[in-house]
């Protein structure tokens, strides 16, 4: 398969970061299903993306022509045999949890047909530890969106040492065809690139933070006026979810027994309070 011959995307997982994927796949003109099992996820993705489409139009950055044309590519589906009948593209955002993603890797291997690439937007796992839990390990690889996925334009790809170079070039070509922009990391490590810088801005935040340096709002000041980033850590961390956070850091620590690489007690004390940002409508902010 080459990129021509990539017609259908089917997206696992409808999640914010899924349901944005699923639709920047049906705004560049991919006929594209949304996969989750609970209904009611898929409704609440449904409403989201109308209200992200809405907000474009007002701007003047889409046409109501180009929406309703998105729309009318978008599938959205419950059952995940119906919606990888006929896909050339599987990419995988659901709960970052490594059995359940094994678990549907395993699926999907049974599902597709043969030529189907299986990428993982995952950046806590690279697709290593998926791939062998299928058939076609040479069709595995990272393909990795920004939160949230409409806006921010880097995907970084990730050509394991069980990737071929011809999924890797595929990937490659797909996000340029999305309309994003393309990084390949020729091997596999944990975080990737943007997120391994990232996380070291952040656990610095986090430090300064627990040891009374100066409060979550100032630092997030700093980084915002100071070093003119977009958002600061603390409320980056709210955007894409504490749970998020936590479960990466117990991962790694799973993975090293390095007790530098748990989450921060911060971190697991708005875990365990179920404090996880925007989705709860309290963080380390509070959201009405």
């Amino acid at each position: 398969m080459n990129i021509e011959e990539l017609k259908n995307i089917t997206v696992v997982g409808s999640g914010a970061m899924g349901s944005q994927i699923a639709m920047v796949c049906a705004l560049a003109g991919y006929h594209v299903t949304l996969q989750d099992i609970n209904h009611d996820s898929l409704e609440k993705a449904k409403n989201a993306l109308k209200g992200h489409m809405e907000n474009r139009i007002k701007k003047g950055r889409l046409s109501q022509d180009e929406v309703n044309a998105a729309f009318d590519r978008l599938q959205f589906e419950t059952n995940l045999e119906t919606a990888v009948k006929e896909t050339d593209f599987v990419i995988e955002a659901i709960i970052e949890l490594l059995d359940e993603k094994r678990k549907l890797f395993t699926q999907l291997d049974q599902l597709v047909s043969d030529h189907v690439i299986l990428a993982t937007n995952s950046s806590t796992f690279a697709s290593s530890r998926l791939a062998y839990a299928t058939n076609r390990p040479e069709k595995i690889c990272n393909m990795h969106f920004f939160n949230p996925a409409l806006v921010m334009e880097l995907v970084e790809v990730v050509q394991g040492p069980h990737t071929s170079e011809a999924t890797a070039k595929i990937t490659v070509d797909l996000v340029e065809r999305i309309n994003k922009t393309p990084i390949l990391l020729k091997k596999e490590i944990d975080g990737f690139v943007a997120n391994r810088i990232l996380a070291a801005l952040t656990n610095e935040a986090i430090s300064l933070y627990e040891k009374g340096v100066a409060s979550i709002e100032e630092i997030d000041l700093a980084c915002t006026k100071a070093l003119n980033h977009p958002i600061g850590p603390f409320a980056l961390l709210d955007l894409t979810g504490i749970d998020i956070s936590y479960y990466a850091g117990m991962q790694l620590y799973q993975k090293t027994q390095n007790e530098a690489d748990k989450p921060a007690k911060t971190i697991i004390d708005k875990f365990e309070k179920g404090e996880l940002g925007r989705k709860t409508g309290k963080g380390f902010y509070v959201y009405s």
